[in-house]
C-alpha cells in the first residue's frame, strides 16, 4: 500500500513537471472547455494566434459548413473568405497519387519498374536509383533523401523542379530501399517527372481531366499562376510581418490551391470511391493513404475523413511558425470531437 501511494506521488510530481516543460498555450488550449459552437472554437483559434482560419464540415445528413474566423487580408482588414483559395501543400499528394494509380490501372505506368526504368538519367547520381520502385516512391520508402530537408532550402522555395533536385543528387541514401518509411518531398518531385515523361504532356492537365472536372471541382488548381492572386488567403509567419502568398512552391509534393469546399468534396470522393473507375481504388489502397496534413510557409492544412461520424473536417490556417501547427491540430481535434458530439446526440 505504502508503495503504491509513493508511486501516485511521484507520477503525480512527474506530471506537474512534465506541464512546466510544454508551453502554455498548447496547454491552453488543449485543457479549456470545448466552446459551444464550431464558429467559437475558430474565434478561439484566432484568440491563439492565428491570423485567419476557414473550417469545412461535411457530415452525412447534414448540410455542408462553412466557418471563417480572422482576416484573409491582415494588412487590408479584409475578413477570412470561405471561398478563398489556399495553398494545400503535401494535401496536393493526394491528387498525384489518384493520378498515379488511374495510370497504373491504364497499363500506362507500372508500380515495379524503378526509377532507372522511368529516368535513366538518374541513375548513379540517386542512390539505389534501379532498386527505388514507382511504389517505393509513392509510399515514401525509397530512402531518397527529403530535398525540404536542405539547409537554405526554405529561404527560396521558387526553385524550378531541375533546380530543386539538384540538391539531393549525388547523395547517400537516407537507407536501403523498402527498408523503412520515411517522408520525403523529393519522391513526389520524381513522380510528376514520371508522370510528364509518360504522358508526354503535364500531369497538371491529366488531374484536371480525370479527377476536377469530372467531379467538378472548378475552385481547385495546380499552381499558384493559374490563378488571381486577390482569390488567395494570405499567409504569414509568425514574427515576420509580410504576406508571403507569393511564394511560389511549383514542386509536385504540394503545389496545389482549392478552396475549403473542393478539398472536401474531393476528400469524400476519394474516400468513398467515386474519385476512381472500376479497378483503380484497388491500385490506390494498394499505394497511399485517404487522408493529409499540408505544411508551406503561411499555410497549414488538414484534411480528413472520418469514419465512424461519416464527416469530413477540413481545417485551413494561414499562419505558420512558432506552436501554430500544434495549436492547428489541438484546435481541429476539438472541431471533430464538437462534431462527433453532435452526430451522438442527435442519434
Amino acid at each position: 500500500m505504502i508503495k503504491k501511494r509513493i508511486l501516485r506521488i511521484v507520477l503525480i510530481i512527474a506530471s506537474i513537471f512534465s506541464l512546466w516543460l510544454v508551453p502554455w498555450i498548447l496547454v491552453k488550449a488543449w485543457v479549456f472547455p470545448l466552446t459551444e459552437t464550431i464558429q467559437e472554437q475558430l474565434d478561439e483559434g484566432i484568440d491563439h494566434g492565428f491570423d485567419g482560419m476557414i473550417v469545412y464540415v461535411d457530415q452525412t445528413g447534414r448540410p455542408p459548413e462553412l466557418y471563417t474566423a480572422g482576416w484573409h487580408n491582415r494588412e487590408n482588414k479584409i475578413p477570412a473568405d470561405p471561398k478563398a483559395l489556399f495553398k494545400l501543400g503535401s494535401v496536393s499528394k493526394l491528387y498525384v497519387a489518384v493520378a498515379t494509380a488511374k495510370l497504373v490501372k491504364e497499363n500506362r505506368l507500372s508500380l515495379d519498374k524503378t526509377l532507372a526504368d522511368y529516368l535513366p538519367e538518374l541513375e548513379g547520381r540517386i542512390a539505389n536509383a534501379d532498386k527505388i520502385t514507382l511504389r517505393l516512391m509513392v509510399q515514401h520508402r525509397s530512402g531518397i533523401p527529403n530535398f525540404t530537408d536542405t539547409p537554405g532550402y526554405w529561404e527560396d522555395i521558387s526553385r524550378g523542379n531541375r533546380e530543386t533536385l539538384e540538391l539531393v543528387l549525388d547523395k547517400a541514401a537516407d537507407f536501403e530501399p523498402d527498408k523503412k518509411y520515411s517522408y520525403s518531398n523529393t519522391n513526389y518531385l520524381l513522380i510528376g517527372e514520371i508522370l510528364d515523361k509518360t504522358l508526354e504532356y503535364s500531369h497538371h492537365q491529366y488531374i484536371k481531366k480525370e479527377i476536377l472536372m469530372p467531379l467538378e471541382l472548378n475552385n481547385t488548381y495546380s499552381l499558384l499562376s493559374e490563378v488571381d492572386l486577390d482569390d488567395v488567403m494570405s499567409g504569414y509567419y509568425v514574427d515576420y510581418g509580410d504576406d508571403i502568398k507569393y511564394n511560389d512552391f511549383i514542386n509536385p509534393a504540394g503545389s496545389m490551391l482549392s478552396t475549403a469546399e473542393d478539398a472536401g468534396i474531393f476528400l469524400r470522393a476519394l474516400n468513398q470511391g467515386s474519385v476512381f473507375n472500376e479497378g483503380e481504388q484497388e491500385i490506390y489502397s494498394s499505394i497511399y493513404v485517404y487522408e493529409h496534413t499540408g505544411l508551406l510557409p503561411g499555410y497549414s492544412s488538414i484534411a480528413k475523413y472520418h469514419k465512424d461520424i461519416d464527416a469530413v473536417v477540413i481545417q485551413f490556417v494561414n499562419t505558420s511558425g512558432g506552436y501554430t501547427w500544434n495549436l492547428s491540430e489541438i484546435v481541429y481535434n476539438r472541431i471533430v470531437k464538437m462534431v462527433r458530439n453532435k452526430k451522438t446526440h442527435n442519434k
